[in-house]
């Protein structure tokens, strides 16, 4: 019988009420069950559990809680009574800065090459003497994205001459430029691109890029559509297309305006001549020392292209100048040494010559 009083005694405190305070809990369990009336006047006794009575006001008054500071958190109260909580507004601020699509203004857009040449002026001064000296950039290209890559591969490896001659013939087997489209490439056989000079290996390539148009992998509509890193990643999922290609397809064809081709020879040369560098720039010293020409490194590439066919021969400046065009490297360096070449071969092993990709699309 006093075990279970004893018991019933215990369990009654259990029962949080803020009206009637309880004595010290140390009475409770060692004396027997006697009714005692509240102390009011000894208030250091009244807060005998704090966990309770903590766990009571949070439940019950939301507002006794500390709130985080404006400038930390924000809370939002939705209709089903759930609250959010964002934490450090300032740090979501930033990160949805980063987060939110950039509009991609392509070069051929108008007012864009005023805009480069204006941010390259003030960025890198040794530019400024090319821009006063040069003729004004010009991207007018606008072929499929799906033409200007099989152009690319047919023009791989290749002086300028050859490579228009193979890809006229190219043009013409399919019927016109109009024509050439996926399943057109994927109805030639390799021997009818063999006859017209293209190799069994750039027929495969031609070959592997048709069948990523036929599946649904690649289309001209999400090409254009892509961020630059996403396409780099895509474009070079197709056999026989590196980066070179790749950098030489987003500036002439999708004209886009940050883009620097660091494996290009032209470009690299151009750069070790502007800076005054002992030796040619490797691909990482390039990303650093043309940093400063974002977002419009494709602007800069291009005049370094220019600037060095002002370094060749006469005659060859001269067409240069005449045609619009930047000529193929090994045109401007007629003297260059094999192991010069088995260098740019080690950087970029399919897409060959670096400023050859100027001429493919017509620049």
């Amino acid at each position: 019988m006093g075990e279970q009083t004893q018991t019933q005694t215990i369990t009654e405190p259990q029962t949080p009420s803020l009206s009637q305070p309880n004595s010290d809990s140390t009475t409770l369990s060692t004396n027997p069950p006697v009714d005692i009336p509240p102390n009011p006047s000894n208030p250091s006794k009244i807060p005998i559990r704090p966990q309770k009575i903590r766990k009571l006001s949070s439940t019950t008054s939301p507002q006794s809680t500390n709130p985080k500071p404006a400038d930390s958190s924000q809370s939002v109260v939705t209709s089903n009574g759930k609250v959010t909580i964002t934490k450090n507004r300032r740090r979501s601020a930033s990160q949805l800065t980063r987060v939110l699509p950039q509009v991609i203004k392509p070069l051929s857009a108008n007012g864009e090459i005023e805009n480069a040449l204006r941010h390259l002026r003030l960025a890198d001064p040794l530019l400024c003497s090319l821009i006063d000296t040069l003729p004004l950039p010009a991207f007018d290209s606008h072929q499929l994205p799906f033409l200007a890559l099989c152009k690319s591969i047919l023009y791989q490896q290749l002086a300028y001459k050859a490579g228009t001659s193979i890809y006229t013939r190219f043009v013409s087997l399919c019927g016109s430029e109009d024509a050439v489209c996926p399943d057109v490439v994927l109805s030639l056989s390799a021997q009818q691109l063999k006859q017209i000079g293209i190799s069994g290996r750039k027929a495969s390539y031609l070959y592997d890029l048709a069948n990523k148009y036929k599946t649904g992998i690649l289309a001209d509509d999400t090409v254009v559509k892509m961020d630059d890193r996403s396409l780099f990643t895509m474009l070079s999922m197709v056999k026989g297309i590196g980066s070179w290609s790749v950098h030489m397809f987003m500036i002439f064809s999708l004209h886009r305006p940050d883009v620097l081709p660091v494996s290009d020879l032209g470009v690299r040369k151009g750069v070790q001549m502007l800076y005054g560098l002992e030796e040619l720039p490797r691909p990482s010293q390039m990303e650093q020392l043309c940093e400063k020409w974002r977002p419009y490194r494709s602007i800069g590439a291009w005049y370094m292209w220019r600037f060095i066919e002002g370094k060749g021969t006469p005659a060859t400046a001269a067409a240069a100048m005449e045609g619009g065009s930047v000529q193929p490297l090994q045109q401007i360096e007629p003297q260059q040494q094999p192991e010069q070449q088995h260098q740019l071969q080690l950087l970029e092993p399919i897409d060959g010559i670096g400023s050859l990709g100027a001429c493919i699309w017509g620049q």
